[in-house]
């Protein structure tokens, strides 16, 4: 289908003008469409990369013990292929930028100078036949005045001519005379007009036929062309516009390929398997309740205070000895109080007003196993607060180097962890001696290069490096083979229980001598193969489990009022609302915390400072008086 707005539109210059503006002003307003869409992809890409990295796995933070298991690793490998996705959005603004933003906007400039220059042509063409038809216009009226000025000229000597009232033949042979000769001039001017008059015509009429016929159509030609190219890079950019995000899809494609793959390699029974590699802690269960016969004290004659005293033996001995399920908080909060510094008090005051409690004196801080040592010499039959002195140095950071502290299982997988670890860093050093002593040898043969010895100084370092990483690879060595050995033994052992135990036929035995290697409340744990041992660690902890769980709650010395709210999160604090009334047991020694009771089995520590105190000073007394016995 084919026009021509030359032969068509010659007389619509105006509105081929109008035209021409409307179409290079919806070319901006495409570019301007399409410069928006690569910024909504830049925000959306950068927010997406962003939610990426908020959630990747941090160095050297607690989550990074968490991605052993599958659904994390999934989770890890969905936000990596996230963060590819959002790369291929980041492809796509910058394919629109380069490839239809910077195109169009420089055409843009080209489009408006081509067509500025074409309808420059056509009004310079308008204005040479505006003017041609002028000259025509104007030589056509002075033909006119000349024909009519020698047309009264000639009408003038006729009536002198044909007048025969004159007297004086002279006077009247002179106005006719001049009269003919006005008339004659007059109708000669009157013919060169005429002549002129023509010569413009046909000048007209061929300037006329060229401008309509020849330069308008070339003109209006270019035009059009202009047009069409215009309208064509509009149908390939919009074309381009879809291409650039065809190309990425197989790109986001495999990232949702990838998320799919992610979601699929979840495991949930290697996760499972994965919780018992990580909290199994290789002790054995607790064996059967021993028999103790009280039928023999029924044949003797009882008194009242034998009476309560074998009934508060009794109530000793029938506690469960299974110290896995013994509660370590009670302990914890007994001994010590919270380990960090409390926190200082909100700088706004309270809504009741009241001032700030007193300060507690300044006083040094006593290590927490000052307090231990002191406890031991307070208490007698504590033989087995070493073990718990042993826990406590877990629970504040200060486990040993070969994990001894640990239950057999888990130590025997932190040893293995550092042990591969050790070989890692071992291999590394002798890569990087070997790159070293290779390239000493090319400094050897080509001196140019380089001084040989300099090289030496950190060959000698490395090898002094390989030599300690060797002593600590050896040493965890034969940690791991001993814990390997003592499982292996305790598992041939446990065989064998066992199946002595199904050989009794159900009869129940006296003794429990398998109930070794058991964790305490404070989190250690005893190896000691000897039933002897056992059995003394067994009397000791009962000892050490009477006297603090049949130990009468601490008498209260006064009473505090909270001034602001605190949430005790920490291990040992309690909470409290701001205003709430509560017991205190025991004063602040210098450490910025008071011990206090809220009902009769919730006790912690509050920071001195939330609180202003009331205390009694008998109650205080006999409270000293009891800590001394």
């Amino acid at each position: 289908m084919s026009c021509s707005w030359g032969t068509e539109l010659w007389d619509q210059f105006d509105n081929l003008e109008k035209h021409t503006q409307w179409g290079i002003e919806f070319l901006e307003r495409y570019t301007k469409f399409v410069k928006e869409r690569s910024e909504i992809e830049l925000s959306y890409a950068k927010q997406i990369r962003n939610l990426s990295k908020k959630y990747q796995l941090k160095k050297n933070s607690k989550e990074e013990e968490e991605f052993k298991y599958t659904t994390c690793r999934a989770f890890l490998m969905t936000l990596n292929e996230l963060s590819d996705y959002a790369g291929q959005h980041e492809v796509i603004a910058e394919n629109l930028s380069t490839q239809i933003i910077a195109e169009l906007t420089r055409y843009t400039q080209e489009l408006k100078a081509e067509r500025k220059s074409h309808f420059h042509d056509g009004r310079r063409a308008q204005q040479h036949i505006e003017n041609s038809w002028k000259q025509l216009e104007s030589s056509k009226r002075r033909f006119e005045r000349d024909c009519k000025e020698a047309d009264r000229a000639q009408h003038y000597f006729d009536k002198m001519d044909a007048d025969i009232n004159v007297t004086k033949a002279d006077v009247e042979k002179r106005c006719s005379l001049k009269a003919k000769q006005q008339a004659q001039m007059r109708h000669q001017i009157a013919e060169d007009s005429k002549n002129e008059y023509l010569t413009y015509l046909q000048k007209f009429n061929k300037d006329q036929h060229e401008h309509y016929y020849t330069l308008i159509p070339h003109i209006f030609q270019r035009i059009q062309e202009m047009e069409e190219r215009r309208v064509g890079r509009v149908r390939e950019s919009m074309r381009v516009y879809t291409e650039v995000e065809r190309k990425v899809l197989p790109i986001v494609s495999k990232c949702l390929d990838g998320m799919t793959k992610a979601a699929e390699s979840i495991e949930p029974k290697m996760d499972s398997k994965q919780v018992v590699e990580s909290y199994k802690s290789g002790f054995e269960p607790p064996g059967d309740v021993e028999f103790e016969d009280y039928s023999v004290s029924m044949k003797r004659a009882v008194s009242e205070s034998s009476f309560l005293n074998a009934r508060g033996e009794s109530r000793r001995r029938s506690r469960s000895k299974l110290w896995p399920l013994l509660k370590r908080n009670k302990l914890m909060s007994l001994l010590a109080s919270p380990r960090q510094p409390p926190p200082p008090p909100p700088t706004s005051p309270s809504p009741d007003g009241l001032p700030n409690g007193p300060q507690s004196p300044q006083q040094p801080k006593e290590p927490l196993s000052q307090r231990l040592n002191d406890f031991m010499g307070t208490k007698h039959k504590m033989h087995c607060l070493r073990s718990l002195k042993r826990g406590l140095s877990l629970k504040l950071g200060t486990g040993q180097e070969d994990y001894s502290h640990l239950p057999p299982e888990q130590r025997r997988k932190k040893l293995q962890a550092k042990l591969n670890d050790i070989n890692k860093d071992i291999q590394k050093e002798m890569d990087q001696r070997d790159a070293l002593t290779k390239m000493k040898d090319v400094y050897i043969k080509n001196p140019h290069l380089g001084d040989p010895d300099s090289i030496d100084p950190r060959l000698e370092e490395i090898t002094q490096s390989l030599e300690k990483l060797q002593l600590e690879a050896h040493k965890f060595e034969g940690w791991l083979t001993e814990v390997e050995r003592k499982l292996l033994e305790k598992g041939s052992e446990s065989q064998r229980r066992q199946s002595s135990h199904f050989d009794s036929q159900g009869n129940t035995p006296l003794t429990n001598n398998y109930g070794q290697n058991r964790e305490s409340p404070d989190g250690s744990y005893t190896e000691d193969p000897s039933t002897e041992t056992t059995m003394q660690f067994k009397s000791r902890s009962t000892e050490f489990d009477d006297e603090f769980d049949d130990e009468e709650p601490l008498p209260t010395i006064g009473t505090c009022k909270a001034l602001y709210p605190f949430e005790g999160q920490n291990e040992g604090t309690i909470s409290m609302a701001e205003g709430e009334m509560l017991y205190v047991i025991e004063e602040d020694k210098g450490d910025g915390w008071t011990r206090v009771r809220k009902n009769e089995d919730e006790e912690g520590y509050v920071p001195t400072s939330y609180i202003k105190l009331f205390l009694d000073t008998n109650a205080k007394a006999r409270w000293m008086w009891l800590c001394m016995v």
